[in-house]
């Protein structure tokens, strides 16, 4: 018999009179980890000499729990602030010769593609966006992008596309990549806690959020190098580990950086485990398929047809006659007269829902939004 687990919103601080359908753009900690970022706090400024000389020892013991959460070896992991951050770095490390070229999906998260034109820029190079269909196999996926590699340097690729919740296939991305000389950058911003050992796949750099779906603090992520890429990869800020031989090491002290976050971190995971996570996260894909089903018959539309969807994100697609260059004002007015928080994406001229389930939703929230929403079409 199969258990089902119940919604527990009481393990979160989020307001009950709104409807929280968007976890996977910031989050929510849960109330026991904002108590020890309290308590954290409150010992940094009691003594600010003793807790910076704590600091060290505390993210050694953070950054081995992280990376045994993520089953990588612990050597070549890093605390970065984000996802954004964690490519960048890569970037900054990887040879990118004039007239080569960085090669993304239309899937790709705006501010890596910001990233990647910036540094195509300082290095000569060029920026080659492969058009990968919503409706995409794993096959078609590595067909269309294996030949758009001919004379790149660099893939950089999601892992779990924030724009389209579609997973990607890593593996054997990473095996045409190898096979061509490219490195691969794995942008793995919504895989914690939603993909088994994500970085496992071989990637030259692979780096994902903690604050999504492992619900831990704000600007904590980790960066996973490969051993080839570990001497030469620097954190993005220049401070006192600038020496460090060690790539973990190297990348922890940022001077006065608010450590708390990346302190407290590890007791999300444990809140986690204590949720029974494996289990919850497939009772979680099977409330959000029934909530998208529920909201996408309000609005008289339907749900992406993503071949490999994420476990906890579903695409309800928007009636065409939502005007398309207002989409802002439209997540704005659902938030303030409907009491909701949703976002919206946009794919080949496309406006769909991008809905969400942790453990603090039910059915009844997405009920509620099939609700409110048709007011506002």
């Amino acid at each position: 018999m199969v258990t089902v687990l119940s919604p527990r919103p009481d393990l979160w601080t989020l307001d009950p009179d709104v409807l929280h359908l968007n976890h996977g753009s910031y989050g929510a900690v849960p109330r026991r980890t904002q108590d020890l970022m309290a308590a954290l706090r409150a010992e940094t400024d009691a003594n600010p000499m003793l807790w910076f000389r704590s600091v060290a020892a505390r993210l050694a013991a953070s950054r081995l729990d992280l990376a045994s959460y993520l089953q990588t070896d612990p050597e070549g992991f890093a605390l970065v602030p984000n996802a954004s951050a964690g490519v960048t770095a890569a970037l900054a490390t990887l040879p990118i010769p004039a007239g080569s070229r960085i090669v993304l999906t239309n899937h790709a998260y705006g501010a890596v593609r910001y990233a990647a034109e910036r540094f195509a820029r300082a290095t000569q190079a060029e920026v080659v966006v492969v058009d990968v269909p919503l409706e995409a196999d794993d096959e078609t996926v590595v067909s269309l992008i294996a030949a758009a590699l001919d004379e790149a340097s660099i893939l950089i690729v999601d892992q779990i596309s924030s724009a389209t919740a579609m997973v990607f296939p890593i593996a054997a991305l990473v095996d045409a990549c190898r096979d061509r000389g490219v490195a691969i950058v794995v942008d793995g911003a919504h895989a914690p806690g939603l993909i088994d050992a994500p970085a496992a796949d071989g990637a030259d750099f692979w780096t994902g959020n903690f604050h999504k779906w492992p619900a831990s603090p704000r600007a904590t992520a980790g960066l996973v190098v490969a051993e080839k890429w570990r001497t030469a990869t620097l954190p993005l800020i220049v401070s006192w580990s600038e020496y460090d031989e060690r790539l973990p090491e190297r990348f922890d002290m940022q001077g006065t950086f608010d450590y708390v976050p990346w302190i407290a971190a590890p007791e999300s995971l444990r809140v986690l485990e204590e949720l029974d996570w494996p289990v919850r996260r497939s009772q979680l894909s099977d409330l959000v398929d029934e909530g998208a089903r529920v909201v996408a018959k309000a609005l008289g539309t339907g749900i992406a047809e993503v071949v490999r969807p994420a476990a906890t994100m579903r695409l309800v697609e928007l009636p065409r006659s939502v005007d398309l260059t207002h989409v802002e004002a439209f997540k704005m007015r659902v938030s303030r007269e409907q009491k909701a928080e949703i976002t919206l994406t946009g794919f080949d001229e496309r406006i769909f829902i991008r809905l969400s389930a942790h453990a603090y939703n039910s059915l009844a929230d997405y009920e509620s939004l099939a609700e409110r929403l048709p007011a506002l079409l």
